[in-house]
């Protein structure tokens, strides 16, 4: 068995090579490639804390993986990462455990690129300015992914502390050096989406972040940070004046995905209106952004099949460049 550790990863691993796989993950999916159970929420006594244990298969990877995230939000304050995982990859045809890597830093890739391809598919080919709501840890990923796929020139910056903003700014200045485009901090969630032709939400909040009537036409929006059925990030209003809504996948989000949950729940939105998977959209069957002045929101919850693929990639990439520790157990 291969070990990869975060720091094998990251020599060999880019977010321009995960938004590739992701979307091809997306493309086996909607061919009906892969089987992707329902994953296993297991809460850890009172508060946000949580374990996900998250299986999944993939024919064209030829594997199987799980994947458990442990997602902490009070670790920070005891000098530990909110996010922790590790993904076990299996081979299919023999039943072979190939490696365990661990999954925290492949999380961020992943989940970035995931809102990498909806805007690649969804926002205006000239967005430029994004708004990022949230400064956590998944929070550098979404933006990476989107300036790979859009030209940004202006990047709005919104945490509930303005420290871990800063940090967010100096992060993304860290991680794009050549990138000449400005970069502010903003002291409320309304002031950052003002004029914004991306929003990323990326938090934890359970009531929506901002007025969905102020959301000007031509806007995307793309809600990933809410999880869980309790949580969310946009309001029934910006559905309703939304020409496309669009998931990661149907079963997922109408299993956790609060944004969605909730409205439905008290009648101000209904499941009909939801336009499609992103699947749909990457492999044609349904058009994304067909109108300049569309306003699109894409909600993610997460999906196991996209890890197992990563992992996999990462996997072959790591055996060609001889990187990792082989282990026998």
């Amino acid at each position: 068995m291969l070990a990869l550790s975060k720091q094998d990863i990251r020599a060999l691993y880019s977010m321009k090579d995960c938004l590739r796989d992701v979307e091809e993950a997306f493309r086996a999916h909607q061919e009906g490639k892969t089987v992707t159970p329902v994953r296993i929420a297991l809460s850890a006594g009172t508060g946000e804390a949580a374990t996900l244990y998250m299986p999944s298969f993939v024919e064209p990877a030829e594997s199987m993986g799980i994947k458990i995230v442990s997602v902490f939000p009070d670790n920070p304050q005891r000098g530990r990462p909110a996010i922790q995982g590790i993904t076990l990859l299996t081979d299919a045809e023999t039943g072979e455990h190939l490696a365990l890597m661990d999954a925290t830093y492949l999380t961020v890739l992943r989940t970035g690129a995931i809102s990498g391809v909806a805007a690649k598919h969804l926002a205006r080919k000239d967005a430029r300015v994004c708004a990022l709501l949230g400064a956590g840890a998944q929070a550098i990923g979404q933006i990476q992914a989107v300036m790979e796929v859009r030209d940004l020139a202006e990047i709005r910056v919104w945490n509930r502390t303005r420290e871990k903003a800063e940090r967010l700014v100096k992060a993304i200045r860290e991680a794009r050096p050549n990138w000449a485009g400005t970069i502010s901090v903003f002291d409320r969630p309304e002031q950052a989406v003002q004029g914004a032709d991306i929003i990323l939400c990326a938090t934890r909040s359970t009531q929506p972040l901002f007025d969905g009537r102020k959301i000007p036409p031509g806007t995307h929006v793309s809600a990933i940070g809410a999880y869980l059925p309790h949580m969310r990030e946009v309001d029934a209003v910006l559905l309703n004046r939304s020409s496309k809504v669009v998931v990661d996948t149907r079963e997922g989000a109408m299993h956790e995905a609060g944004d969605l949950l909730i409205p439905m729940g008290t009648g101000e939105w209904n499941a009909e209106k939801l336009y499609g998977e992103l699947g749909e959209i990457v492999t044609g069957k349904k058009p994304g952004r067909e109108k300049p002045e569309e306003i699109t929101v894409f909600k993610s919850v997460g999906v196991a099949f996209l890890d197992t693929a990563v992992a996999k990639s990462v996997y072959e990439k790591a055996r060609r460049l001889n990187r990792g520790t082989v282990i026998d157990l």
